[in-house]
């Protein structure tokens, strides 16, 4: 099975567009959003082609294939709008044998662990920073974000298959690529 995980888009028409075309082209079979799906929130500038009325439709149009996650910027108005749960702060991924903690990263991330075991994965978004990193006894990860990327990164998503998660750009270019043991 082939995942696809994405981070704040933050309401961009232009970058949702561009998000879902990916998950056509990598063909994947479930999407994974890790929050902050409408708003840009009072701390980020406004996204290209920033038009929450229009990135409703688009997601929606996937629903079953959507596991998403409630970022800092998600609130109840958003999940009366979506055809599918925003609003958990986490979910529990079992993919190869290996259990993945999705999670938006404002409450759980790499200073505030969740209960994890040894060789469980975190994957979360908020920072827009990519990441895939081992730490101690875990293994942290970041897709960066769809719309507003920081520290010099450009915007993108992840594929995991056969135990490789691949950060990608919206031009196909990986960027940085992991073997999960």
């Amino acid at each position: 099975m082939k995942y696809m995980f994405a981070s704040d888009i933050h309401g961009s028409a232009y970058y949702c567009r561009k998000m879902l075309d990916a998950y056509k082209e990598e063909q994947a079979d479930r999407l994974v959003l890790l929050g902050d799906l409408l708003y840009h929130g009072p701390r980020n500038d406004l996204p290209r082609d920033y038009a929450p009325k229009e990135v409703i439709p688009m997601l929606n149009s996937l629903k079953s294939e959507i596991f998403a996650v409630r970022g800092n910027c998600e609130a109840e108005v958003d999940q009366m709008v979506l055809d599918f749960p925003v609003m958990a702060d986490y979910c529990i991924l079992a993919i190869d044998g290996r259990t993945f903690y999705a999670t938006h990263g404002h409450i759980y991330n790499e200073n505030n662990l969740p209960p994890l075991k040894d060789g469980d994965i975190l994957i979360h978004g908020h920072t827009h920073v990519l990441r895939a990193d081992q730490k101690e006894n875990c293994i942290i990860l970041n897709p960066g974000s769809v719309s507003i990327p920081k520290e010099d990164n450009p915007p993108t998503y992840a594929v995991l298959e056969d135990r490789v998660f691949a950060i990608k750009t919206f031009d196909g270019d990986t960027i940085r690529e992991m073997r999960l043991p």
